[in-house]
């Protein structure tokens, strides 16, 4: 099966990357941050400025900003200590990140 699936060739632009169709050649750079080291309050204030800063600083270098809906569920799981990931280690092409972080909230 082609990569394409059939349907032909897909435009890198931020709104493919978005909605999921410019997979597998994009991905979300993730921050991990060890639950204990989540307490010490320099980590927190960065992960902090990381979060609410993140959709700014990323355009600055090309890069395209999460959906404003992710930012704000990224920093509630950080504030509620929340740890893994839905990936486990397998690349879950096709999905949105509004459908990843969806089925983080479930775990």
């Amino acid at each position: 099966m082609p990569i394409d699936g059939g349907k032909g060739p897909v435009e890198p632009s931020p709104e493919n990357v978005i909605n999921g169709t410019y997979q597998p050649l994009s991905r979300p750079l993730f921050l991990y941050v060890k639950v204990s080291a989540a307490a010490r309050p320099e980590v927190q204030e960065f992960v902090k400025f990381y979060i609410n800063n993140g959709a700014k600083l990323v355009s600055e270098v090309g890069y395209v900003p999460l959906p404003a809906s992710a930012y704000t569920t990224i920093l509630q799981h950080f504030t509620e200590r929340k740890a893994g990931t839905v990936f486990g280690g397998v690349p879950k092409v096709g999905l949105t990140i509004d459908q990843l972080l969806t089925m983080e909230k479930k775990q």
